[in-house]
């Protein structure tokens, strides 16, 4: 079986990319639009390099890309929780107000926003140690690891955070067939 060589003068960004995957940050299609555009037209070698180097390259086709960890480390752990728990919070409260969950890059998260989740999810958010203050530092980690985008006065969330959209409808999913055990031992939610 014979391996195609990468050919290290076509990754242009290659340093770039590797530096900001290895962050822990994610690229997306809608803010890095020339890394993406290379990344995308250089999938296969980007992906058979960093392979080879030990990391696994994601590609998602909805527009953004992440070095994949199994294991990750407790402080990363920590915040992805927190930001799981913000998003959940903030997904529940569109849902309530009829919003399309699949739209949400298009929302504006602001102070008053954060405020209303807040006040409904106090219990919750008050047993986490999540006051208003740690919202808006839970979103601006989300800017530094491209889970959002900052402007202004509110933020955006961004494609990648389908990962965690993805996770959150395969819980609901299987809560509504009963099946909670299911979720305990299936990795792929």
């Amino acid at each position: 079986m014979q391996t195609r060589q990468v050919d290290l003068n076509e990754l242009v960004h290659l340093t770039d990319l590797f530096n900001l995957f290895n962050s822990g940050r994610h690229l997306n299609r809608s803010t890095d639009a020339a890394y993406w555009h290379e990344l995308e037209q250089q999938a296969e070698q980007y992906q058979r390099l960093f392979a080879s180097l030990g990391f696994d390259l994601r590609i998602d086709g909805r527009g953004f890309a992440w070095f994949h960890d199994e294991d990750g480390n407790p402080n990363i752990n920590k915040q992805s929780r927190q930001l799981a728990l913000l998003l959940m919070v903030i997904f529940d409260h569109q849902a309530d107000s009829g919003r399309s969950l699949g739209q949400f890059y298009q929302w504006t998260i602001d102070n008053a926003f954060l405020d209303e989740v807040y006040e409904k999810h106090k219990e919750l958010l008050d047993a986490e140690e999540l006051d208003q203050d740690v919202l808006v530092k839970i979103l601006d980690n989300a800017v530094r690891k491209g889970f959002a985008v900052q402007d202004s006065n509110h933020w955006r969330l961004l494609p990648s955070v389908y990962r965690y959209l993805d996770h959150f409808e395969c819980i609901t999913e299987q809560q509504s067939d009963g099946d909670v055990a299911a979720y305990e031992e299936d990795e792929s939610c």
